[in-house]
């Protein structure tokens, strides 16, 4: 029904009434309307208001003898003055066109108000990726930083550089450890480790005179270097298979895969 109130708004029909510029068979349907719904029957009176309106505005009055003129002529005929029904007719043109305006910049206002939401929107997306690139710059840079110390510490004169090959249990594995007796930092870079059970692990442990102490698991998956802790007096460094036991991890008893002594001015 809003349908077809709004297609019967849209024709005209209303309007042209209004001016009497209708066929009879279309002001017949325009009378159905207003006497069916109730929303084509308050925009009628609301146009009839501002006729009215503008009429008494415009307005001027009229002679007091032409009054009296016409009441004499009324008596004098023996014709009875039939009383005449307001008619629902004519709204001044002016009046429909101020409707019209008010309709076309009500339209564009609300464009407007769409695009400057849409810019908005582009704007804070635009806010967004920026950001987040200049959170990837950082990032990138926190890497840079890092690759350079790593670069630098590896080609420091002090640092002495020690391959770690598998033996018979591991013949694939391949590790590059760096150890700075000056600056007491250990390193160590993961070329190649075979793959393991779930339950197991590669530990890598310094030699010390008495025992063996641990310097940190390896984890395969961590393709750049690894810190590992740095023993100021390791005669060696060995790489273990460990497994888990419940919540415990243990290594020191099983047999080594990889073994390497380290020279005499870092112990």
């Amino acid at each position: 029904m809003e349908k077809k109130i709004h297609n019967f708004f849209q024709s005209g029909l209303l309007e042209k009434y209004i001016l009497d510029e209708i066929t009879t068979s279309d002001s017949l349907k325009v009378e159905h309307y207003i006497d069916t719904y109730p929303e084509v029957e308050s925009e009628y009176l609301r146009l009839q208001n501002n006729l009215e309106i503008l009429a008494k505005a415009d307005a001027k009055e009229a002679p007091k003898f032409i009054l009296d003129n016409i009441l004499d002529e009324v008596e004098k005929t023996s014709i009875p003055v039939i009383k005449m029904e307001t008619s629902r007719r004519r709204t001044p043109w002016y009046s429909i066109a101020a409707s019209v305006v008010a309709l076309l910049f009500a339209g564009t206002a609300f464009m407007m108000y769409q695009q400057n939401q849409e810019l908005l929107r582009e704007n804070q997306v635009v806010v967004e990726e920026v950001f987040d690139l200049r959170k990837d710059i950082d990032n990138n840079n926190e890497k840079l930083d890092d690759v350079m110390r790593q670069f630098m510490k590896l080609n420091n004169p002090e640092t002495e550089k020690y391959v770690l090959r598998g033996n018979s249990r591991a013949k694939n594995l391949k590790t590059v450890a760096y150890i700075n007796a000056v600056e007491k930092t250990s390193m160590i870079d993961v070329v190649s480790l075979p793959q393991l059970d779930k339950d197991q692990f590669y530990e890598v442990f310094a030699k010390m005179e008495e025992d063996l102490v641990s310097l940190g698991i390896l984890d395969p998956s961590e393709k750049k270097m690894q810190s590992l802790k740095y023993m100021k007096d390791a005669l060696g460094l060995s790489i273990r298979i460990g497994s888990k036991k419940g919540n415990e991890t243990n290594a020191i008893d099983d047999e080594e895969v990889a073994e390497i002594e380290l020279k005499t001015k870092n112990n």
